[in-house]
């Protein structure tokens, strides 16, 4: 999983986080003093100017925190909260969801629903919506150009839409349908990425594997003929011919790339149902995220997913064309 932080800190412990995580779900305060925690361990520090003269403001009448839970610099004399430079930023929502759905979204094997969140929340379905879809966006791996994969390489196809409405015809799968490509791409005892493609022709694919795959590296696929000519680019290129009843020979196969597209699958079909075209890498994020994190425990996943939030944000404000 990836570390947003440049700076290092004391971590967090992670029996101490599932320990406190229950009641960060229901207590307000719990949740913001969690994720201070997971954020910025035993240094709290400005996120205007990274300096540690900082301190707590309180409520004069209360004795307590102060009502929105600032802190403020004694450098630059800011104000801040734990919620600045992340993906729950400018959101009204109160942390304890953000805690909740942080742990249904990543101890939920096959992913969690808006509609799930809606009612657990008592929230409405466009805040969980909203909140789900930042949580995706904050599972994605950190925008630029990650190692290439290297040692053997599986790539695989995947088609995600529904079954067509009644009278449209006979149901086709996969090639030659109207429904979204997925090029999927996983290294052996390494983590899996996945991508929407315009077409699964030759060109878009071989450019896909070119950008994410190293050329030492051995590549295995299915028999599909836009394949075809990787033996040129890379160590070797071997296939199994799945239409004449083949999945495995030797090492050659791809069974690691389908069994990471099974999950896709069964969430789908299980928890989601449908997903538009618009917002499938948000779902294809979450999905990577889960399955590159299969090792970890239930903790440590929903741990690496808090702190992945750092440093990002999502908006949708409208782009204005030029006249």
């Amino acid at each position: 999983m990836e570390n947003l932080n440049t700076k290092k800190r004391p971590e967090l412990k992670h029996t101490d986080f599932i320990e406190n995580l229950p009641v960060a779900c229901t207590n307000e305060t719990a949740a913001v003093e969690l994720f201070e925690a997971v954020r910025w361990g035993d240094t709290p520090c400005c996120v205007h100017c990274g300096s540690t003269a900082v301190y707590k403001m309180m409520d004069a009448a209360t004795g307590g925190r102060s009502k929105r839970f600032l802190w403020r610099c004694r450098d630059c004399h800011k104000q801040y909260t734990v919620r600045i430079g992340a993906v729950y930023e400018e959101s009204r929502l109160p942390l304890r969801h953000w805690a909740y759905a942080f742990w249904r979204a990543s101890t939920s094997k096959k992913g969690a629903a808006a509609l799930e969140i809606m009612r657990q929340c008592q929230i409405s379905y466009k805040s969980a919506l909203f909140l789900m879809h930042r949580i995706r966006f904050a599972m994605a791996k950190k925008p630029g150009t990650p190692p290439k994969m290297t040692g053997i390489v599986e790539c695989d196809e995947l088609y995600v839409g529904g079954k067509p409405r009644p009278g449209t015809g006979p149901h086709k799968r996969g090639r030659g349908t109207k429904k979204t490509p997925v090029l999927g791409i996983v290294q052996r005892d390494g983590d899996v990425h996945r991508r929407v493609v315009t077409d699964v022709s030759a060109y878009t694919l071989k450019h896909a594997i070119r950008q994410m795959v190293d050329p030492q590296a051995r590549v295995m696929t299915d028999e599909c003929s836009s394949y075809l000519g990787l033996k040129d680019e890379f160590a070797s290129h071997e296939s199994v011919c799945h239409s004449a009843g083949e999945y495995a020979v030797g090492d050659v196969h791809t069974n690691t790339i389908e069994s990471s597209f099974a999950l896709i699958k069964r969430g789908m079909i299980g928890v989601h149902h449908a997903v538009s075209k618009k917002h499938l890498h948000r779902y294809l994020a979450h999905y990577d995220f889960l399955w590159n994190g299969r090792k970890m425990n239930d903790g440590e996943r929903t741990y690496a997913a808090i702190r992945s939030a750092e440093g990002k944000r999502l908006t949708y404000r409208p782009v204005l064309k030029a006249n």
